[in-house]
């Protein structure tokens, strides 16, 4: 590694006050990054040659000291360079400030008890309690702070027994989807022997009387290969308690589609282990099921036998089952069918679609409790169990929830209410009486009614009518010159719905404009919304997002020059080929755990549950409109590239890290213009969760520093 180049004379010294004067993209000369090794590997598609300069850069550091010693002096670079920004230490005493109150989730109870996760302000990890009564304050059950010394052991799924006396729960370290499932009594907090090792992704199903439970387990993976090697061959097992992993009964395994995954559920009544099968990210499933008291490793009944639509359980009065399915509803609608009569023969409809999207769905109290998105804005409505329509349920504005959980015969719920510029605040609602009633509201220093949240459409490049959210403070003037977040996701039906961050937060009170547009491949207008950006129509989603940027600009929000765009994951690849697309309209970008080569994605870890969504370089047209996209193969030498830092972290096993090395080193390789290219990989972190809140604070704070001098921007926190 070598520093920024050292400006030794005196006609340095006027050329560097010359670039400050006339660059808001750098603010000195460019940077000398890492030496990057080069090689001749080409690979041919279908007659096409694909040259793959960086190829070495995809093994595993923690077996490559090349590989290891090319990220520390990219590390070290991108330190030297994010330390120097004057507002820096500022932008992260504001942050920590901000992130100082009281958080708590949407509480559920089990057997009477109350159970939801606090954190008091500054903890890395949030603490899981359980309380008496649903506003109580409760008593420590699990602390993952005591776990390691920097907060990098996470606590993962938590599941208490139908008879409150026990929790499965899954630890979770430097944030790999690896998990290893662990039992206590909740009464005394005393830990059994009990030890799981292998899950991911989990799903742990208690069995009614409490003796044990199911979970989904991969096989364990060969050594040095645990965070790239695919996961493949998913198996349901059953585990009693006190006995070793070792003599768990397999309940149910694909080994002639090892590419396959499983869900499990039991219905409250203790009638049916209902299992979904899914081949993909997608949303559409088989649906298998079978009687609760069959022997553990009985036989399985189908249901749905196909992958053609989505079958989500919703619950069951006796031998009719409900589902949330999106057959002939691309909005979604809630059906039943009949244990008895497999097939959609049978299927009742109980729940129509609407012009809003379901969302979800909870059987309570007799009640179906369904949450819309109505233009990306929650609403919630109450059905009688014949669907007929009871109430809306009032919420406090104009906003997103999620909660509405809990068993079939509880008498309330919960949910969270928020928004870009309201703090996250929990309320009960009772199912008998209609009544919400706030019992969390968090203390903080943010004035929402500083803030104006503007909803509004624009037309894509196809004409498509996409909606955007745009947030900032009520002083703030569209003057031309505001700089701008532009982020998104657009993908695997996932919504982007309003909430409340403090990084976000942060952000408003810099004087900085928050927007958010809903793009094709998501899921705010239903299954179609999701088709018309996957595969074959991926490049809507990016046509989408690009002409979110013209929009801002033609508001009279920002200009190019100051204009961010920030996506992570799928998002991550949003703005890899936004930026290698039409780099003139950004002033930087904040790549972050992104899906950069589009032609090897599905070689490792989860990659492969992302063929549907995607797909491959094994069918021509595919691979095609792939090339044609993939942010790493589009990347051109001699191009004037914005600012850019490319985030990662060492242990994502979710969106492995090579994708973010070659995007670098080719950005770095290509750049042919004054404003940096770094490359940022966090230590003992993976994909996002579970990443303690110090290490949140100081990315957070590094990503606004950047835009804060490659913006130009004059406003500190």
């Amino acid at each position: 590694m070598q520093p920024p180049r050292p400006v030794t004379t005196l006609l340095g010294a006027v050329v560097l006050l010359l670039l400050l004067t006339i660059s808001s993209h750098s603010e000195e000369l460019p940077l000398q990054y890492p030496e990057t090794r080069r090689v001749n590997q080409i690979d041919t598609y279908h007659g096409v040659e694909v040259p793959d300069p960086y190829r070495w850069l995809e093994a595993d550091p923690r077996n490559s000291p090349e590989v290891a010693a090319w990220i520390e002096a990219q590390n070290k670079l991108t330190r030297t360079y994010l330390d120097a920004i004057a507002s820096r230490e500022s932008i992260r005493r504001r942050l920590t400030k901000l992130w100082n109150y009281e958080r708590y989730s949407v509480p559920s109870q089990t057997a009477g008890r109350y159970f939801f996760y606090k954190n008091n302000g500054l903890q890395n990890q949030a603490v899981f309690y359980v309380a008496d009564t649903y506003d109580g304050p409760g008593r420590v059950l699990l602390d993952p702070n005591t776990w390691s010394p920097d907060g990098t052991v996470a606590l993962g799924i938590t599941r208490v027994s139908e008879d409150g006396r026990h929790l499965a729960y899954g630890r979770r370290e430097a944030g790999s989807d690896w998990s290893t499932i662990h039992v206590l009594e909740i009464e005394t907090g005393q830990a059994l022997d009990d030890t799981l090792r292998w899950t991911r992704f989990g799903n742990i199903v208690w069995n009614a009387k409490g003796s044990g439970f199911y979970y989904a387990r991969y096989p364990k993976p060969v050594p040095g290969q645990q965070f790239q090697s695919l996961a493949i061959n998913q198996k349901i097992y059953f585990h009693r308690l006190h006995t070793p992993q070792e003599q768990d009964t397999l309940v149910y395994q694909r080994p002639d589609h090892p590419e396959w995954s499983f869900s499990l559920t039991r219905t409250d009544d203790d009638r049916y282990l209902v299992l979904s099968i899914y081949r993909s990210t997608d949303p559409q499933n088989q649906v298998w099921l079978r009687r609760a008291d069959a022997p553990v490793d009985g036989p399985w009944t189908a249901l749905v036998d196909d992958f053609q639509n989505e079958f989500s359980l919703v619950g069951n009065d006796g031998e009719k089952l409900f589902f949330v399915t999106d057959l002939d509803a691309p909005t979604k609608r809630v059906v039943a069918l009949d244990a008895h009569r497999p097939g959609r023969p049978g299927l009742v409809e109980i729940v129509p679609r609407s012009d809003a999207t379901l969302e979800h769905v909870q059987l309570l109290a007799g009640k179906f409790v369904a949450v819309y998105l109505k233009d990306v804005v929650s609403q919630v409505r109450v059905f009688a169990r014949d669907g007929s329509p009871l109430r809306d349920v009032e919420l406090p504005g104009i906003g997103g929830v999620h909660g509405f959980g809990g068993r079939q015969t509880d008498v309330e719920t919960f949910y969270a209410f928020t928004s870009y510029a309201t703090p996250t605040s929990i309320y009960r609602y009772d199912l008998q009486t209609g009544e919400s009633t706030k019992i969390r509201s968090p203390q903080i220093d943010f004035d929402p009614a500083q803030y104006e949240v503007r909803q509004a459409f624009y037309r894509s490049k196809d004409g498509t009518r996409v909606p955007i959210l745009v947030t900032h403070r009520r002083d703030v003037q569209r003057d031309g010159q505001r700089p701008t977040l532009l982020y998104g996701y657009g993908g695997f039906s996932i919504s982007l719905t309003p909430y409340f961050s403090v990084a976000y937060a942060t952000w408003l009170q810099m004087g900085g404009v928050l927007a958010v547009p809903n793009l094709r491949g998501g899921g705010e207008y239903g299954e179609a919304w999701h088709l018309a950006g996957k595969k074959l129509n991926k490049q809507n989603v990016f046509d989408d997002f690009l002409a979110a940027a013209g929009w801002l600009v033609a508001e009279n929000y920002t200009s190019p020059a100051k204009l961010a765009i920030m996506g992570g994951s799928n998002g991550g690849l949003l703005v890899g080929a936004a930026m290698t697309q039409r780099p003139e309209l950004f002033g930087a970008c904040l790549p972050a755990v992104g899906v950069m080569d589009m032609l090897r994605y599905h070689r490792f870890t989860a990659g492969h549950f992302w063929r549907d969504e995607y797909g491959t370089v094994d069918d021509p047209a595919e691979f095609r409109a792939l090339l044609a996209y993939s942010p790493y193969h589009n990347i051109r030498p001699g191009q004037v590239y914005p600012a850019t830092m490319v985030m990662t972290a060492d242990t994502d096993d979710r969106v492995v890290p090579l994708h973010s090395f070659k995007f670098a080193a080719a950005l770095q390789y290509a750049q042919a213009g004054p404003a940096p290219i770094l490359l940022r990989v966090e230590t003992r972190a993976g994909h996002g969760r579970g990443t303690p809140i110090a290490k949140q604070i100081d990315a957070v704070a590094d990503r606004w520093a950047f835009l804060w001098k490659n913006l130009g921007m004059e406003e500190g926190p």
